[in-house]
């Protein structure tokens, strides 16, 4: 069974998760369905493209596949990750992406949502970012991506205590752009990408794309860049994470102890 399904109709495509039994976690496997199936729409002159869960969903997706984290001693989330590729697909796709959320959004999915163009959500929808619970030291980029939507407090809230921001604050903090009634997302979501159909796709792509450079237009010196590296480092070199990747896997609260 497919584990992405796309389609494309009047010039915007969409690219449904299937991975309901992993509430849609992005595996390597399934993140190559969903790039596949982005290059083929892209191919296919689409002119905005629709992420989204099935109707109904309570999970839009559980985020990183934590069996798939490299093991401790290993960074992690490095550039080569999986999620990492397709956020940058993300990103440098010329056409807006839309993100069309019903039920949880948790870890990496979190940030993949937020290099979105745009989101639009139900009641349902709520958001988590998770490292802190099994040990992870998450990545620059990641953290950049969380500032160029949220305020600084809001950020260190999300990150220290990994607890989900509902739907209605979720609105109020920016992160959503629309919060509608689940009876009317579909509408709601197809409407806005029909009327950003209509306008130049090549005068949106070079503004996306002027955006995306501006909100990296952050100066780091090589030193500033290696001592965050050395930070990261003492994470994923650490019994925390051991415990960590191991008390998610045996599903249990994990004990961490700051080493």
């Amino acid at each position: 069974m497919a584990l992405v399904i796309s389609e494309v109709r009047e010039q915007i495509g969409t690219i449904t998760f299937n991975n309901f039994a992993k509430r849609n976690a992005l595996s390597r496997v399934f993140i190559d369905e969903i790039l596949t199936a982005l290059d083929d729409l892209l191919a296919k002159k689409t002119r905005v493209i629709i992420l989204r869960a099935p109707e109904g969903a309570k999970v839009w997706s559980a985020g990183h596949d934590i069996k798939e984290l490299e093991n401790p001693g290993r960074d992690p989330l490095n550039y080569d990750d999986p999620l990492e590729n397709l956020i940058r697909a993300v990103q440098r796709c010329p056409a807006p992406v839309i993100a069309m959320i019903e039920g949880g959004v948790w870890g990496g999915a979190c940030e993949l949502v937020l290099v979105c163009d745009i989101l639009i959500g139900t009641h349902t929808a709520s958001f988590a970012i998770t490292p802190a619970r099994i040990g992870v030291p998450y990545n620059s980029s990641g953290i950049l991506h969380f500032m160029n939507t949220c305020s600084m407090a809001t950020i260190k809230e999300m990150f220290f205590t990994a607890q989900p921001i509902k739907a209605e604050r979720a609105e109020r903090l920016g992160i959503l752009n629309h919060l509608v009634e689940p009876e009317d997302l579909e509408t709601f979501t197809y409407n806005m990408a029909k009327q950003i159909s209509l306008n130049s796709p090549l005068s949106i792509s070079v503004i996306k794309e002027q955006l995306h450079i501006l909100g990296n237009a952050l100066p780091l010196s090589t030193e500033t860049f290696e001592r965050i590296q050395a930070l990261r480092r003492l994470a994923w070199d650490s019994e925390d994470y051991v415990e960590g990747k191991k008390a998610f896997l045996e599903k249990r609260p994990p004990v961490f102890r700051g080493r």
